[in-house]
């Protein structure tokens, strides 16, 4: 009996580990005219990505999406190492990089500049070989922002 516990313990399909690097908020409704692109409205959303694991990741060429399909709305990590239990905020304006703030440089042109629908939408993380690695859908107009 204990040899078939043991089989049946054995045969249990593997559950997949949760990412260690996960999205943990998009603000999408930024303070200020939506209309305006301005970078203070621009940088008012952002998406936070956090480093739940032990140890720190190589963000290199790991991307940040959302939805739509237009190749300006993909920001991919140059040399960046997110360290252990820490956050970075990603925001869409430009601005100084910091080991805390990046900044995917998206300036004026109005509503054309903003990455985040501000009534729904999803933010999608993906590893420099392109895997899924997390996402984040909201579908709201009743919040400013989502926790994921």
């Amino acid at each position: 009996m204990v040899a078939t516990a043991a089989a049946l313990t054995l045969a249990a399909p593997a559950q997949a580990a949760a990412p260690t690097v996960k999205i943990s908020r998009i603000w999408y409704d930024s303070p200020g005219s939506p209309d305006s692109g301005a970078n203070s409205s621009l940088n008012g959303e952002y998406v936070q990505i956090k480093n739940t694991g032990r140890s720190a990741v190589n963000l290199a060429g790991w991307t940040v999406r959302d939805k739509t399909t237009r190749a300006d709305h993909v920001y991919t990590f140059g040399t960046f190492t997110l360290r252990a239990g820490k956050t970075v905020t990603l925001r869409t304006g430009t601005g100084r990089d910091t080991s805390t703030t990046l900044h995917w440089g998206r300036s004026g042109g109005g509503t054309f500049a903003y990455i985040w629908n501000q009534s729904k939408d999803t933010g999608y993380l993906h590893n420099a070989r392109g895997q899924l690695v997390d996402s984040c859908s909201y579908n709201s107009s009743r919040y400013d922002y989502k926790n994921c």
